[in-house]
């Protein structure tokens, strides 16, 4: 967790100058590409949450000495697989973000070079789906991982529980009263602990669907470049062109049809 924070997706300098590319030359394919984008960032807000609930559980590990050891343990194994966990997503995602600002630098290239024409395949220039699926299928196995912890963090403090209530039924039973059941709220201890597990596992699948939203937009993308443009949008290219090239002198022809 040592590691320095990148900077959020969106305050990269090759992806704003490629979003106003984007909102000047609004095609279906680039609302995709914007919306893959928008998806990452929406990611990135929701592993700084589960960040922030590893810090709570790392309170809770200082504030819980007084527990039964087994309840200890138990926490003291998840938080150190939880930081593992989010190490490795924030890893994935720094590899995501990293492929996002390559693409965005070859196709801004590609756009100086050949106007809104480049504009047309811009899947070829994201190599995103390995990196997606990659943070998507570590986010499920992240969420399997919290629901077994919350399991067993419930099932120690249940056994806990019972065995405090036999023994108290036990010193009732040496002074001749009758055993009773515990009025307190079984795994009381459990809910404590359990907590930071629950709301990671709530960011967690935030996460996880902001990621297989990203994978959808990027198919529709990819879909999209099979697709050969429109003779509307081949004319609205070609009068860019015109536009944005550079001043000629005028040719021969012109020059001996004025002598």
């Amino acid at each position: 967790m040592s590691k320095r924070k990148s900077p959020p997706i969106m305050e990269n300098p090759h992806v704003k100058e490629l979003l106003s590319v984007i909102e000047k030359y609004h095609t279906d394919a680039m609302k995709d590409l914007l919306d893959v984008i928008g998806y990452v960032g929406e990611v990135e807000k929701q592993l700084d949450n589960a960040v922030q609930e590893l810090a709570a559980m790392r309170k809770e590990l200082v504030d819980m000495r007084g527990q039964p050891a087994p309840v200890q343990k138990t926490m003291r194994d998840a938080t150190i697989l939880m930081q593992d966990r989010v190490i490795t997503l924030r890893e994935n995602l720094a590899t995501l973000k990293a492929a996002i600002v390559e693409g965005c630098k070859n196709l801004l290239s590609a756009f100086r070079e050949k106007g809104t024409q480049a504009l047309h395949n811009t899947a070829r220039f994201f190599k995103l789906r390995p990196a997606l699926e990659t943070l998507r299928d570590n986010l499920n196995e992240s969420v399997k991982s919290d629901e077994r912890m919350i399991a067993k963090i419930e099932a120690v403090s249940t056994e806990y529980h019972k065995a405090g209530q036999h023994i108290k039924n036990m010193g009732r039973a040496l002074t001749g009263r009758e055993a009773v059941a515990d009025a307190k709220a079984t795994g009381k201890v459990a809910k404590t602990f359990a907590a930071p597990f629950h709301a990671e596992r709530s960011c967690l699948l935030s996460a996880k669907k902001s990621v297989e939203n990203a994978i959808g937009r990027l198919a529709r993308l990819e879909k999209a470049a099979e697709r050969k443009p429109s003779i509307k949008q081949t004319i609205k290219e070609f009068n860019y062109q015109i536009a944005n090239a550079p001043k000629s002198a005028p040719n021969r022809a012109a020059q001996n049809a004025e002598r």
